[in-house]
């Protein structure tokens, strides 16, 4: 079992550095930002672009994976887009994974003046920002005329660190979304069914995990996928103590999850925590799971 961290990007840079050192240096496997131009609860509060942060963050960590949590084509165009994910890579010389979705109906949205799309809408836009992503980071050059975005003659040298591209680790509950997750992840992650029962978050996942399964086989995919689950999606923040976090990543292991994502905690409000639980994970779990 793999674990990873997300530190969101609400803090300066001379607070977040040391966090990322500490995730590079704890153990962890990965570490993410939220790709967002404001969020949630937070969208008053002070927030920094995911790009320069996980930039930054590269230079001042020298093992653990890089990763958005995810990207969505709320406010991005796959064409600029793409020449920064090439430059994450070639910053953090192949440590960096796009993670991607089909992003929400809230601030990312409005902001810019435009209405939501329509659920179905939604993913069809989602669809084609990854197929585009995909071709754009694979081939040399790129013309594409869809539905939702265009490209003419889109140049992608000197390509990416990795090969044949940076991985996509995929974010999908629905059905379409996990279609989309078969055909172009490296990787596919899940917030579970939206509950206050924990019981009936486990009891989802679970389903939801059978789902993607079948969806894999019907697709054909022969090569392994990555499973990532964003524990704190659940009721209960993943973080509230060790003996808790050690509980739930079994419970993903068992589930076939190979991958956990917890927050960094902070200090009130959404994942409110205390940092010595992650010390003390680093100190007495990581060790125990071989990853």
């Amino acid at each position: 079992m793999r674990v990873g961290i997300v530190i969101l990007p609400e803090h300066r840079w001379w607070i977040a550095e040391p966090k990322w050192r500490a995730a590079d240096e704890y153990g962890f496997h990965h570490a993410w930002t939220y790709d967002h131009l404001g969020w949630r609860s937070l969208v008053d509060g002070p927030w920094f672009g995911a790009v320069p942060t996980l930039t930054a963050a590269a230079m001042v960590t020298s093992r653990i994976r890089l990763g958005t949590f995810v990207a969505n084509p709320n406010f991005r165009h796959p064409v600029p887009f793409a020449r920064e994910l090439l430059t994450l890579d070639d910053v953090s010389d192949g440590r960096f994974t796009l993670g991607v979705g089909a992003g929400g109906a809230g601030y990312d949205t409005t902001v810019m003046g435009g209405e939501a799309p329509l659920p179905r809408d939604r993913t069809a836009r989602f669809g084609e920002f990854v197929e585009l992503l995909d071709q754009l980071l694979v081939k040399d050059r790129t013309s594409w005329q869809g539905e939702f975005y265009s490209a003419e003659e889109a140049r992608s040298a000197p390509g990416c660190v990795q090969r044949p591209r940076v991985p996509f680790v995929v974010a999908a509950n629905g059905p379409k979304a996990m279609r989309i997750a078969a055909r172009f992840g490296q990787g596919w992650v899940t917030t579970g069914p939206p509950t206050e029962d924990l019981e009936a978050w486990w009891r989802g996942v679970a389903e939801l995990s059978e789902q993607f399964t079948e969806t894999f086989v019907t697709h054909g995919r022969s090569s392994r996928m990555s499973r990532h689950l964003n524990l704190d999606s659940a009721p209960v923040y993943s973080l509230s103590s060790a003996a808790y976090f050690t509980d739930a990543v079994g419970r993903a292991a068992e589930l076939g999850f190979t991958d956990v994502v917890a927050h960094w905690p902070r200090h009130d409000g959404v994942y409110a925590g205390s940092e010595s639980v992650v010390e003390e994970i680093a100190a007495d779990v990581l060790p125990t799971l071989g990853h």
